[in-house]
């Protein structure tokens, strides 16, 4: 019963009005879906604009196959006139990359007249989203972070924190070495893993007690051009 229904479904993708008010109103109730578990399962945040748009690409995607059709002429025409859009924005998050393709995905199933299948695909990948989120799936239990520590000239750098590391239990790698103020000074610069149960707090005080409480910096989120 069900497979007769998604057939019934998915064979009307003439270009009506009735057909073409179906789409929208679907497609647009399947973005909006999607929009609400993507801001359901980002706890650090997201952008108003980026929200909206997985709103309006289904129905988007949804117009431009209507369009289409099996017209293979206009399908040309369309993708020439879409060639001369430039996109500029650098790279996303892998989630929001996800998140793109699955609206484009819906809009797309939307567009060939296929809305029991939109309909069932979106809200079973929806569930997954948000028990994936729920449970912790991927969650590191450790943080990479980058510690850059100033010493003094008489401070061997060799091993001038290691028993502060491992009194910790913080997992470091020694990656640049520099002097400052005229060689006074040299300036270190670690990768270090915290586990979650460190105190980030009496790390840096017990550094600070090695270094004589010279300038120390702890990055949060550290890339490859800190070192």
């Amino acid at each position: 019963m069900l497979d007769s229904i998604f057939a019934a479904v998915s064979d009307s993708t003439e270009l009506t009005f009735g057909n073409a008010v179906l789409t929208i109103l679907i497609s647009l109730a399947l973005g909006a879906l999607i929009s609400l578990t993507y801001m359901k399962t980002s706890p650090a945040g997201y952008t108003q604009s980026f929200t909206l748009t997985m709103v309006l690409l289904p129905v988007i995607v949804a117009i431009i196959i209507l369009l289409i059709g099996s017209n293979v002429a206009r399908a040309f025409s369309l993708a020439g006139a879409f060639s001369i859009i430039r996109f500029r924005s650098a790279p996303g998050d892998p989630k929001d990359i996800t998140f793109v393709l699955f609206t484009m995905a819906s809009g797309l199933a939307c567009g060939v007249g296929a809305y029991g299948y939109a309909v069932l695909f979106t809200i079973i990948l929806c569930i997954i989203m948000v028990i994936l989120n729920r449970t912790g799936f991927g969650v590191r239990k450790s943080m990479q972070k980058t510690l850059k520590v100033t010493i003094p000239e008489n401070l061997g750098y060799e091993e001038a924190f290691a028993e502060v590391f491992n009194k910790f239990n913080v997992a470091y790698e020694l990656k640049k070495i520099r002097t400052t103020e005229l060689g006074s000074l040299y300036e270190l610069v670690y990768s270090v893993t915290l586990n979650e149960t460190t105190s980030q707090k009496e790390f840096l005080d017990a550094i600070r007690t090695r270094n004589g409480n010279l300038d120390l910096s702890l990055t949060m989120s550290p890339t490859t051009t800190e070192y």
